[in-house]
């Protein structure tokens, strides 16, 4: 569908045909109709929506290796019908599982919520009326209403068409846009041969279009070739992180497990006990509870940055905002005011010019290419002086685009029969390298070396003053049909268009604020140098630091690598360039941040370690990013850097934390396995410590940040993580030691005391060991979350109440102690705390030392 009756393609038949047979017409669909057809075809999505499913996200607790190795040791005493041993450990695998769920399906919801905000939308012709719809609910047969900026959201064949370029590099990967227009086209065209249509996932460059939508979703040429195009993105920081941290886990897991597995072994200790023991050790070693956190400290912060104008659309960007180090942006709306006006309109002689304001209106009031702030300006000034496009008849247009950068239109006038006018603007030299004239006092004379010379003082002394400036000029033809770029020569130079957009007041205090936060900022503009370095100084940026597009096109990139961390302006670059910029700083090893919205900003943004774009940019630009700013400033963006850094500081504590305190206790086991008549911890009991232990490290993303957490940039570094492991790791251990030393020397405690007793300073001291090391700070100076301190306070209590319970403490194993012994547990957990801080103190200043 929809192929003509003798099996032609679409794009090989008449249009009407195809509209026909979609039940559609220039009305587009009726209501009902699109309904029905939704109904049948399904939504327009490439992805599979059933992975967002609470039943998937639910599995998918139980597909980790450490939950099927517990499911595997539950079996086992199943099978040797140890009922109890079976329902603890079944209970404590479903209750892991539930509370990972409950917390990851939380926050998948919340998230969903914040990508509703961004939801892609279309203009399209229902029930005969323009309408505005989610892309989601496209179906074939509707009239989509296409503009520069606006994502292709399906297949389809052109109905009409004005000037429109398509980027479709992803498509066929043809660089350069391509114009569409209506017709037929042979029925063996490959897809980059076929002008008459658009395709899902292209970008609209310049101009308007109406477009037939024939296949949508799954039946699209990008839905049918999508594992190519969505190929493995990228591995991000954040995620390269988690993977390297998995495996140094194995790596200890697997040393650890098999050691204390052949000790208890050649121990003649039972099988089955030694084996779940090992599985235990297996889980007790792992966080299992990560994927969670993360889910839960990233959506967490999330929500946190949408409440002050900060989107995320996707999480792991969170981490790559907080480990940011440069910051490249455009300085329109960002650094300046973003309200562009048209200050001075100037012929060559450097006098206000009524006819230049004309013919300036002219251009920009009839253009139906990409929208911008200038010609917008130039709109809105003619219109306040009654300016109009009355008597007037447009031929055609040569779109703009940023090799030429200039816009030309062809227009007929009433009183000019048999002639067009060609009214072109642009940047300064690309519309004087097209004039060989130049209009003074009514006069036209030729545009010699003196002349240009004086154009080019204009041109320098407004720039130097802080205003952009385009250059506008004409040039009279016999009429014909259609005009091209060829037409653009032999002009003559009419006048100069003077903008001003003033820097923020605040623009300066926000580059500073970013600098403390050791982010610099580099401004990538096409505008002309004299503007920018105006900019800059107003700013506090260095004005000297400068690089030119056509400086960086003669340098090599070895060159670039070693100049673009010491620039702060590079100007008159195109969009590749930018690109390049990008890609240089990162070959620096700089972890880059691009602010852009426009449709050539695209590129730049999806290279950038994290994209970063605005509410009101070009969908194009919006899907590129990664973070999406509710207000076009920098102040704004500096609240989502500090709040990404907070978040990524919760997850990095969990994992330290829990990981370390971990590593102690299973070394410990691992050393009094083999010393002691019995098992230090039954298995069922290395499973209970653990989730009590996790319970209140769901709390973490709620946690208190320092606020000196936040003044540099953070990143994984799982040799870092390796080495807290280390070393709070084996202070645990020595102190488990220590009590293993006061239980067996100084209270001669048989096996269900110890187990009790170590069970208890176990759990305690990882307790403890969260409030300790959650800071950089002696704990006591820096406060806990309301939550993180609550539950872990909670905790403790059941901690001291468990072996005191009856029945459920025979479960478990557990036996009720003196009061001298748990004198003795909460002096050894209180001498545990004093260490770790003193540690704690050291291992950061010299840290920070280094």
């Amino acid at each position: 569908m929809p192929d003509a009756d003798d099996g032609s393609p679409y794009w090989s038949v008449d249009q009407i045909a195809v509209a026909d047979s979609l039940g559609s017409g220039p009305n587009g669909l009726t209501s009902d109709r699109a309904a029905a057809r939704l109904a049948s075809v399904g939504l327009n999505s490439v992805e599979d929506a059933a992975h967002l499913s609470a039943l998937r996200l639910l599995l998918r607790q139980f597909e980790s290796p450490l939950v099927l190795i517990l499911v595997f040791a539950a079996a086992i005493s199943l099978i040797l019908r140890q009922w109890i041993d079976a329902g603890i450990i079944l209970a404590i695998v479903i209750g892991s599982a539930l509370l990972s769920f409950f917390q990851e399906h939380r926050a998948s919801a919340a998230v969903e919520e914040l990508k509703k905000r961004l939801a892609l939308t279309c203009r399209v012709i229902r029930d005969g009326a323009e309408r505005e719809i989610p892309v989601s609910i496209i179906v074939p047969g509707d009239v989509i209403l296409l503009s520069a900026g606006n994502l292709i959201p399906a297949d389809g064949v052109v109905i009409e068409a004005a000037d429109f370029l398509v980027s479709e590099a992803g498509m066929t990967g043809e660089s350069f846009p391509v114009e569409k227009r209506p017709g037929a086209v042979r029925r063996d065209a490959a897809i980059a041969e076929r002008t008459n249509c658009v395709f899902l996932g292209a970008s609209v460059r310049s101009g308007t279009a109406r477009v037939l939508a024939v296949k949508t979703g799954h039946r699209t040429e990008f839905g049918a070739i999508a594992a190519r195009l969505h190929a493995r993105q990228p591995e991000t920081d954040f995620a390269r992180g988690v993977r390297q941290f998995g495996y140094l886990l194995i790596r200890v897991m697997v040393v650890i497990v098999l050691f204390v597995l052949t000790v208890n072994l050649l121990l003649d200790r039972p099988v089955v006990e030694s084996l779940l023991f090992a599985a235990a050790l297996a889980v007790g070693l792992s966080p299992e509870l990560l994927p969670a956190i993360i889910s839960v400290t990233l959506s967490a912060g999330a929500r946190t940055m949408s409440r002050r104008g900060v989107i995320v659309r996707r999480l792991d960007a969170i981490e790559n905002l907080g480990s940011m180090d440069i910051l490249c942006t455009d300085k329109t709306g960002t650094l300046t005011e973003g309200t562009i006006v048209l200050s001075e309109v100037l012929d060559t002689a450097s006098r206000p010019s009524d006819e230049v304001r004309r013919l300036a209106h002219v251009n920009a009031a009839l253009e139906t290419g990409i929208g911008n702030l200038l010609d917008a300006a130039i709109v809105a000034a003619g219109e306040s002086l009654g300016l109009s496009i009355i008597g007037l008849t447009k031929i055609d247009e040569i779109p703009y685009d940023f090799e030429r950068r200039r816009l030309t239109v062809v227009v007929a006038e009433d009183a000019a029969p048999g002639q067009h006018l060609i009214v072109t603007k642009g940047a300064f030299a690309n519309v004087l390298d097209i004039c060989t004239s130049l209009e003074r006092d009514g006069a036209t004379a030729p545009l010699d070396e003196a002349a240009r010379a004086d154009l080019e003082a204009v041109f320098k002394a407004k720039g130097h003053q802080g205003f952009r400036v385009l250059a506008l000029a004409t040039r009279r033809v016999v009429a014909r049909a259609d005009y091209d770029r060829q037409d653009e020569c032999e002009m003559t130079f009419r006048g100069f268009l003077v903008f001003l957009d003033p820097p923020k007041p605040d623009a300066k205090q926000t580059i500073s604020d970013l600098a403390r936060l050791g982010i610099a900022i580099k401004v990538i503009s096409g505008d002309n140098r004299h503007v920018t370095a105006h900019m800059a100084e107003a700013v506090g940026l260095n004005a000297k630091s400068m690089l030119t597009g056509a400086e960086l096109a003669g340098l090599k990139d070895e060159a670039l690598w070693h100049l673009a961390p010491r620039t702060d302006l590079f100007v008159e670059v195109d969009p590749q360039q930018k690109e390049r910029i990008v890609r240089a700083l990162q070959r620096t090893g700089h972890s880059v941040g691009y602010l852009g919205d426009g449709i050539n900003d695209a590129p730049a943004l999806y290279t950038a370690d994290v994209g970063i774009s605005v509410d009101d940019a070009v969908d194009v630009a919006r899907e590129s990013a990664d973070i999406i700013l509710l207000s076009r400033d920098l102040d704004v963006l500096r609240t989502g850097v500090e709040d990404g850094r907070r978040t990524f500081a919760n997850t990095l504590k969990y994992i330290s934390i829990t990981t370390s305190a971990n590593f102690g206790n299973m070394i410990s086991m691992a050393l009094a396995t083999p010393l002691l008549p019995f098992l230090p911890l039954a298995a069922k009991q290395i499973l209970l410590n653990n989730f009590l232990s996790d319970v209140p490290s769901i709390a973490i993303s709620s946690d208190n940040v320092d606020p000196e957490r936040v003044l540099r940039p953070q990143g994984w570094n799982v040799k870092d993580i390796q080495k807290f492991m280390i070393v709070f790791g084996l202070i645990s251990s020595v102190f488990d030691l220590l009590t293993f030393g006061v239980l067996l020397l100084l209270f001669q405690a048989d096996e269900a005391t110890f187990q009790t007793s170590w069970f208890m300073i176990s759990l305690l001291t990882e307790l403890a060991v969260v409030l300790v090391l959650r800071t950089h700070k002696p704990a006591f100076r820096s406060m806990p979350s309301r939550l993180l301190l609550w539950s872990t306070l909670a905790v403790v209590i059941a901690t001291f109440a468990m072996p005191f319970l009856g029945d459920l403490t025979s479960v478990f194993g557990f036996v009720p102690l003196s009061t001298a012994l748990l004198a003795a547990i909460v002096a050894i957990v209180l001498g545990y705390i004093v260490a770790t801080e003193a540690a704690k103190a050291r291992y950061f200043r010299l840290e920070n030392s280094t």
